[in-house]
């Protein structure tokens, strides 16, 4: 749901049914009845991986170089290099040196 700018950076990786959701409505329900809604843009960074099942919510920023796990609910700003998992998402750790396969 695009009613605001999404934006993916270069060389990411997104999993199968990820959903980008940009449209905000109301909490306060005579607002929502009155059909009110705002969008707000997310932006994706360069090279990141964002896994199976992930759902972004408006208004976030997902950090250059950084993993969301599989299922994770991103509710808010993910920084840099770093890997976040779960509902609602939160960052476990940075990204390191030890983390390289060879």
């Amino acid at each position: 749901m695009d009613g605001a700018p999404i934006v993916i950076g270069t060389h990411c990786f997104i999993g199968p049914n990820c959903g980008m959701y940009t449209a905000n409505h109301p909490v306060v329900a005579e607002e929502r009845n009155m059909g009110l809604e705002q969008a707000k843009p997310i932006t994706i960074g360069d090279h990141v991986w964002v896994g199976a099942d992930v759902t972004i919510l408006p208004g976030v920023t997902i950090g250059e170089g950084s993993v969301i796990g599989a299922k994770s609910v991103v509710t808010k700003d993910i920084p840099a290099r770093v890997l976040a998992v779960g509902n609602p998402c939160r960052v476990l750790r940075p990204i390191t040196e030890d983390d390289r396969i060879r």
